[in-house]
């Protein structure tokens, strides 16, 4: 097989519809846009969801619930997950990650979903009782790493602003012992 043999699948050159050429195009005329109404004119049409003035589905479905700002954001591993690990490893975050049970930079929560027959060093933020009870019932080891705060951006801002700069409170201190 050439280069200059390759030719294209029967069917893919189709060809372009070519509105608004004339009537002999089989498109001229009305452009394809049939007679007569919003949908015809230049620029018109509706938006998505609008159903012609009546109620549309997106309104008339109940708002439910909500999403909190401020959930505790963890990624969760079970206990069975745990198992794809050598004897005596110590299972950390980068552990973890390298392996594709975590995805994200978040704190680890440890559940006892499933069975652990080996003994393994696991570190995590947080460990449900029973996973606590399958790791160390197995001869493992529990490690608590301390969780940096789980705020929000916005929530970290704000405690910003609400603390003055030193030099303010140095000042303030000063002007209370005049007092």
């Amino acid at each position: 097989m050439k280069l200059n043999e390759i030719g294209r699948p029967k069917g893919s050159n189709k060809k372009v519809k070519r509105r608004g050429r004339g009537g002999a195009s089989g498109h001229g005329g009305t452009s394809t846009r049939g007679h007569k109404g919003q949908k015809s004119r230049t620029g018109g049409g509706v938006r998505p969801g609008f159903e012609g003035g009546q109620m549309p589905l997106i309104r008339r479905i109940p708002k439910l619930g909500f999403t909190s700002r401020r959930k505790d954001r963890y990624q969760i591993i079970n206990v069975e997950d745990l198992s794809r690990f050598p004897e005596n490893t110590l299972v950390n975050h980068e552990v973890l990650f390298s392996a594709g049970l975590i995805k994200k930079r978040l704190p680890v929560k440890v559940l006892g979903y499933g069975d652990l027959k080996i003994s393994l060093k696991v570190e995590a933020g947080f460990f449900s009782k029973q996973a606590e009870k399958k790791i160390t019932e197995a001869q493992g080891q529990v490690i608590f790493v301390k969780v940096k705060s789980s705020k929000t951006k916005e929530e970290e801002r704000n405690a910003k602003a609400k603390t003055p700069p030193p030099e303010i409170k140095k000042l303030k201190e000063k002007s209370k012992k005049k007092l």
